[in-house]
């Protein structure tokens, strides 16, 4: 039934309940209000006894009934009567107080006494606010869960505080609070709503300890605060592991309101990286894009699916979602359609190795900023087809950044990989082979002198949590089925970023890369040097994470505990893997940038003419399936390839034997 088709009488009846709670405030305020008058009389002048006209009473209720109207007393909410509540309670009394003496003398009866008026002020506040804190007090005293768990909560003061008060307004919560770990070093022994302080944070091992003698372990661990993340949870969860404890995570604040249930979930596991959220020019972001028309290529995968989202928050004019999976493609357009119907989108079905159809996209829909974002990324799979690989990575690359460099682009972003670095895999020396196409197309088109020419921007980072083929969802899918968790090595370790901070730094780096472009020679510093020479924007991702360390925290994440409950397999490396990622190669100096979160590698030089022959010499070698021939051909455009192709870990050159085996290298 919908609203319009509801009876009238259930309608009249919906309007009425909330006025008839009003009448019911107003009749039980002025028996109050009748009851203090005689009261404060007697108070006022004891020997006069409580004898009194029946008039006094009637006085007194009307007086207070005119008076709250302002102060909006008989709209209150006794429930969750607050220090605000109160104060229109004193104001509503002093005006009734006045009021009331005011009638006594212009009807000629006798004050009993000159402090009356105060008197009867002060009986009223009394009487008005004790019944509204006698009825929250009541109320919270209601009916509890039968069971409590026992929490112990850790986060800021002011944040615990309103946790406790969402209890208190949830009776049914079944949470028994016993006690703070706080995250000041001067509030150990100090109450919350009667909940005492046990200590700092950093501490908690020892206070786990101790509480465990005393018989007094929590049931869980809640953690109350959204910003607390990185080495701190870390020493949580450890120290939970240990008793077994369950670690939460509250609801979020803004969702605390008294009509809510109180309901934990499990902690993330972005909350273990130890890095703060950098700031974002989201300014500069909206100027890039509102209004213009943007391609994307591999709009379907982890990354190219939020770049659609942020870029389709900023109202492009128009958004070309471009891959070859049907599939892929189905499921963003169904969400861009959900959540940003304002913004017009094509959906384009094309492989960016079809030079032809890709040409014809760019010539049609004449995009102003194209992200490429279309790879093939898993290793082990691009070593067992390492044609295709090349084929998507290093020609894909060159076709899409050739057509948008034809069709006026103004800029374009390649997404890179730390993979790309000192690479071992031809999945990562093939994203190196597109770094250095780019690279030499962006260095030509500024040797040039046309202020239109393309920019073309890279982007390199590293794992991304939770993306496609990546290692978190084998955990996961591997937990639920019992374990074991498989890693490949003891000592590997990796990069770690969320998908949606990643792609908010691509953004920053399109926006920094275009003013740096723009920046006159002699202006800008070393950072704008480096970008107008070809040099590549590095997001710093922290300190790299051990895979069994993550493989222990997600064991530790949903309760259980490692090499106990679930067991850790180690399998050995992979072909193509190597124990732990770069992000910078030895003749990359990193130089800092003035937008948070970015560095800048200082570009290795190469020529147009001399990459594209040997990526034409890989591409037909690829094409024709000699894939033994186009690894070593990559291995002539990436002389710092070393090729693993059986997991095995071989010693790196050192920078001299790459510099003599580098004909196209040149130092800046």
């Amino acid at each position: 039934m919908t609203i319009s088709q509801r009876p009238a009488g259930v309608s009249l009846t919906v309007r009425l309940q909330p006025f008839n709670r009003i009448l019911v405030n107003v009749f039980i305020d002025g028996i109050v209000a009748a009851l203090a008058a005689p009261l404060a009389r007697w108070l006022a002048a004891p020997e006069d006894g409580l004898v009194h006209p029946l008039w006094l009473l009637a006085g007194g209720a009307i007086t207070l009934v005119v008076s709250g109207v302002p102060f909006r007393i008989p709209q209150q909410y006794w429930r969750f009567s607050g220090i605000a509540d109160l104060l229109r309670i004193a104001g509503a009394s002093l005006a009734s107080s006045l009021l009331f003496t005011l009638g006594l003398k212009l009807t000629g009866y006798p004050l009993p006494s000159l402090t009356f008026p105060i008197i009867y002020f002060l009986v009223l506040l009394v009487m008005l606010g004790g019944l509204r804190i006698a009825y929250r007090l009541v109320y919270g005293i209601g009916p509890r869960a039968a069971a409590q768990k026992r929490v112990v909560l850790i986060g800021a003061d002011h944040v615990a505080d309103l946790f406790l008060r969402a209890i208190v307004r949830n009776p049914a919560s079944g949470l028994k609070v016993a006690g703070l770990i706080g995250q000041s070093a001067n509030q150990t022994g100090r109450r919350i709503h009667n909940v005492p302080i046990l200590g700092h944070v950093t501490d908690i091992a020892t206070l786990l300890d101790g509480m465990a003698v005393t018989g007094a372990l929590p049931e869980s661990l809640v953690i109350t605060d959204p910003g607390f993340r990185g080495e701190e949870m870390r020493l949580v969860l450890d120290a939970a592991e240990k008793y077994g404890i369950v670690v939460e995570r509250a609801p979020v604040l803004t969702a605390l309101t008294p009509a809510d249930q109180v309901e934990l979930r499990p902690v993330a596991l972005e909350d273990l990286l130890n890095r703060p959220q950098w700031p974002l020019d989201r300014a500069g972001m909206d100027r890039l894009i509102r209004d213009r028309t943007v391609l994307i290529t591999g709009a379907g995968g982890t990354i190219g699916s939020e770049l659609v989202r942020q870029i389709a928050s900023f109202a492009p004019g128009l958004i070309v979602l471009l891959d070859h999976g049907e599939f892929a493609l189905w499921q963003i357009d169904v969400e861009l359609g959900e959540k940003y119907p304002h913004v017009r989108r094509e959906v384009v079905v094309a492989d960016v190795r079809d030079a032809e159809r890709v040409d014809a996209v760019m010539a049609h829909y004449k995009p102003e900023l194209v992200f490429h974002a279309a790879a093939l990324k898993h290793v082990p799979i691009v070593e067992h087809n390492p044609c295709e690989g090349l084929l998507t990575n290093i020609h894909g690359t060159r076709v899409v950044a050739a057509a948008a460099s034809r069709h006026g682009v103004r800029a374009m972003v390649l997404i890179s990989t730390d993979k790309a670095v000192n690479p071992s895999s031809v999945m990562g020396a093939a994203k190196r082979g597109a770094e250095m196409y780019c690279q030499a197309l962006d260095v030509m088109a500024r040797a040039s002198g046309d202020g239109a020419a393309m920019r073309c921007v890279t982007v390199r980072f590293g794992n991304v949590l939770g993306s496609n083929g990546s290692v978190v969802p084998l955990f996961r899918h591997q937990l639920e089925r019992g374990g074991p968790l498989t890693v490949t090595h003891p000592d590997i370790s990796r990069y770690f970023m969320t998908v949606p901070e990643a792609v908010g730094l691509v953004l920053q780096a399109m926006v920094r890369g275009l003013a740096a472009a723009e920046t006159p020679e002699g202006r800008g510093g070393d950072t704008d040097a480096a970008l107008r020479e070809g040099g590549i924007f590095v997001l710093d991702m922290g300190q790299p994470v051990r895979i069994v360390d993550l493989a222990r925290q997600i064991i530790r994440l949903a309760g259980l505990r490692p090499d106990v409950d679930v067991g850790i397999r180690f399998t050995g490396l992979r072909p193509g893997e190597k124990l732990f990622e770069e992000l910078f190669h030895g003749r990359e100096a990193p130089e800092p940038s003035d937008a948070p979160g970015l560095l800048v590698a200082r570009p290795r030089l190469v020529d147009l003419a001399d990459v594209t022959r040997v990526i034409d010499r890989i591409t037909g070698l690829a094409h024709a399936g000699n894939a033994a021939a186009a690894i070593a051909e990559l291995g002539k455009l990436v002389p710092e390839f070393i090729h693993n192709p059986t997991g095995s870990a071989p010693d790196a050159l050192s920078d001299q034997e790459i510099a003599a085996a580098d004909p196209m290298s040149a130092a800046p």
